[in-house]
């Protein structure tokens, strides 16, 4: 008897739960790692060789927007932190690349015909008469490339300390980033003799003498643009199986225990606000190299949400699943504004009910036969609501039955 106690005490089981949790940790990494290789082969290789220049050159505008969807899944989906003012990032990014780039295009032999040669077209029409200093470092490409994550970081670090050391969260620091792209996007467009007001900052042709307007420079920009998006997911993997990716689904989950166990949350939000910045910013200058302009309707409270809502779609908890659903609502996006520009507005609240009633999670965490099985059910419930009263026979919609798998509660979920 005593041996047969001594088989099954507690300490006997600990080595035996230590490799099942190195097992299933490996499998998971194992499939991440399987995902991105995937992901990468659909990037550099399927969408060069299915797709013409055209095409290729949107697809490449689409994963600019990624950057954005993948700092809100750090921000959002591990920290617990809705922000509704990543225009701002991705403005602030793509409107210091537009500087430079304008600049470039500026030169005096190009602006001869202008009342003061030298100095930007939008400049001399509101009778500037010099380069404004704020300018002056963006002839430089190495400042620029400085600029372009330093400028946003440190507005999102000076806002992060500022409201996370005063516990300000939830739906509150979601409006104050609301606000913060409101007041920037007014600002810009009150500033027409610096920033180019409401047209933005336009006619953008070159980066250091190579014509960025030709198709094989989009191709290449395309290439920079996935391979650092690559780089982006890469780097977000290695955070999150980090203690700091720990400590970051400790906040979201139970924050009074990470701060009474002497952790400084305040330093850990702002870090993943921060960075989901910088990832903002790098995805707007990109966005500024491939498109060739910059103007504030990418800063304001509507593109904002528009973000939000395309890594929701994929899927707040996964980094391809941000990827994908940004994909997928940009094409939406552009078919329904080609084709049917009155009803895009309405396809969005379409995809922000369904995120909320059928697919919390995004496409990636969606169980589809709950789905199918909740849609369904809607439809049959209409159809009696509609035949009940009128005579007609009504018409049941019946799901099929899926047995559900039973469901361990997990402590914390």
């Amino acid at each position: 008897m005593s041996g047969v106690l001594q088989s099954v005490r507690p300490s006997s089981l600990r080595p035996s739960l230590r490799h099942l949790t190195t097992v299933v940790f490996e499998g998971q990494r194992r499939r991440e790692n399987l995902y991105f290789v995937v992901l990468a082969v659909v990037l550099l290789g399927l969408f060069p060789l299915a797709l013409d220049n055209f095409h290729l050159n949107l697809i490449g505008k689409y994963l600019t927007y990624a950057f954005v969807s993948l700092g809100l899944v750090l921000c959002w989906g591990y920290g617990g932190i809705l922000s509704l003012g990543q225009g701002v990032f991705f403005g602030l990014g793509g409107y210091c690349m537009a500087m430079f780039l304008k600049l470039e295009a500026s030169d005096p032999a190009s602006t001869s015909i202008q009342s003061t040669p030298g100095i930007p077209d939008f400049m001399d029409w509101n009778q500037l008469t010099s380069l404004p200093a704020i300018w002056v470092p963006f002839k430089s490409l190495f400042c620029t490339l400085i600029a372009i994550p330093l400028v946003p970081g440190l507005l999102a670090l000076a806002l992060g300390a500022a409201m996370f050391r005063r516990r300000v969260g939830g739906v509150y620091f979601a409006i104050i980033t609301q606000a913060l792209a409101s007041i920037l996007s007014i600002l810009i467009i009150g500033r027409q003799g610096y920033t180019g007001g409401v047209n933005g900052i336009t006619d953008l042709r070159t980066l250091l003498g190579w014509d960025i307007r030709s198709d094989s420079a989009k191709t290449i920009l395309y290439y920079v643009n996935a391979l650092l998006l690559l780089g982006a997911v890469a780097l977000s993997f290695s955070i999150l199986r980090s203690k700091l990716g720990r400590l970051l689904l400790a906040v979201r989950d139970r924050e009074e225990r990470v701060l009474f166990t002497g952790y400084d949350v305040a330093a850990i939000k702002t870090f993943v606000f921060v960075l989901a910045a910088v990832y903002s910013a790098i995805g707007g200058a990109m966005f500024t190299l491939q498109v060739g302009f910059m103007s504030p309707s990418f800063v304001g409270i509507v593109p904002s949400i528009e973000m939000v809502i395309s890594a929701a779609v994929g899927g707040r908890g996964s980094l391809f699943g941000a990827i994908y659903g940004t994909l997928i609502v940009n094409a939406a996006k552009t078919f329904f504004s080609e084709g049917f520009p009155e009803l895009w507005l309405f396809v969005i609240g379409a995809l922000f009910i369904a995120v909320v009633m059928i697919f919390p999670n995004g496409l990636a965490g969606m169980d589809y036969a709950r789905a199918a099985r909740t849609v369904l059910g809607w439809f049959s419930k209409l159809g009696k609501m509609r035949d009940g009263g009128s005579g007609r026979p009504v018409v049941a919609v019946v799901a099929p039955v899926v047995p559900s798998q039973p469901r361990i509660k997990v402590e914390g979920q």
